[in-house]
């Protein structure tokens, strides 16, 4: 699976056209919600890191996939035995402790759940494009991974390269091997519903196996019965069956998500006789609305998000 909007060998990443990378970044986003700022954000990275990984060999990746936590990577680099997790800020005079966590988050994700990350040296760093040099202090938080480091527009080259040279003996990633590794375990519940709800496939957040394939399969069979009894007005009632843990569940926020499209005038929500479940997905789903949105710029109230998820995730009660 393509995980990136972009990916490349850095040596050919170089000599290639800025306007070329950003059309193929570009491409694979929903155009109809592209921002100047992301935009903006996507030209200013290639040009930095266009500067800054020069001399290295490796691979680049651009808004990689972390499907569990239902977001994109700003920057992968694979360069000799080393995955640096690059999140940038761009205009940011300062190393915000969010930001640090969020690229430290996205290491977290690759060393516990991506196969091909495991036993891995992980350098998640924060590029704060206008901010000071400091003298990083490397410390292991788990396994491989490594917390936050920080770089700016001017010293990102000088920090890879004295992470290079502090893991030197270790083996070298295989960049193949990385690309084709599969994500596992299954996420919870709630990560699920956090993922589906900013428009994730199920195949991006369920493991490689079959039970991802059976998911996907259900899926696409339950949106094939829907097209049919909407083209025939017929009603239609589809029972889901499996074992505890098999997916159900997932399986249901799966279809309300894919058949959720205002522009067809399709409005399907989830429902749940569970009352619990339910409160905990609307928090989840709310809490994480509001994050993304400071992230983005663009910031909403926790009671807007609350009543924009309530349309999603409803409670019904038998009488």
């Amino acid at each position: 699976m393509n995980r990136a909007y972009y990916s490349n060998f850095i040596n050919d990443f170089i000599v290639e056209n800025n306007d070329s990378i950003y059309g193929k970044i570009s491409g694979n986003y929903d155009l109809n919600k592209l921002t100047i700022q992301q935009s903006n954000a996507w030209k200013t990275q290639i040009e930095i890191l266009k500067q800054t990984i020069l001399n290295f060999k490796g691979r680049v990746y651009f808004e990689f996939t972390i499907p569990i936590m239902g977001k994109r990577v700003d920057n992968i680099l694979i360069i000799d035995n080393c995955i640096f997790v690059l999140e940038f800020k761009i205009d940011s005079n300062s190393y915000d402790k969010y930001a640090k966590d969020q690229a430290f988050d996205y290491g977290l994700d690759l060393n516990n759940f991506h196969e091909g990350s495991h036993a891995k040296n992980i350098i998640p760093i924060l590029i704060a494009d206008k901010a000071s040099n400091v003298n990083n202090v490397y410390k292991k938080s788990l396994d491989n991974l490594y917390e936050t480091i920080v770089a700016n527009e001017n010293n990102l080259s000088e920090v890879i390269s004295e992470s290079l040279a502090k893991f030197k003996d270790l083996e070298i990633v295989n960049v193949d091997t990385w690309e084709n590794s599969i994500y596992k375990p299954t996420p919870t519940i709630i990560e699920a519903a956090t993922a589906l709800y900013k428009k994730h496939n199920v195949s991006e957040i369920s493991r490689s196996d079959s039970g991802a394939e059976n998911l996907s399969v259900t899926s696409e069979c339950i949106s094939e019965i829907i097209d049919y009894s909407k083209n025939e007005s017929r009603k239609s009632i589809c029972f889901i069956t499996g074992v505890p843990g098999a997916g159900k569940t997932l399986a249901g926020l799966n279809i309300a998500n894919l058949r959720s499209n205002y522009e067809q005038e399709e409005h399907a929500v989830f429902l749940s006789g569970n009352g619990p479940l339910v409160d905990v997905l609307r928090e989840a789903l709310a809490r994480d609305k509001v994050k993304s949105s400071r992230e983005e710029n663009s910031i909403i109230t926790k009671s807007f998000a609350k009543s924009h998820v309530k349309s999603f995730i409803q409670k019904y009660s038998s009488f």
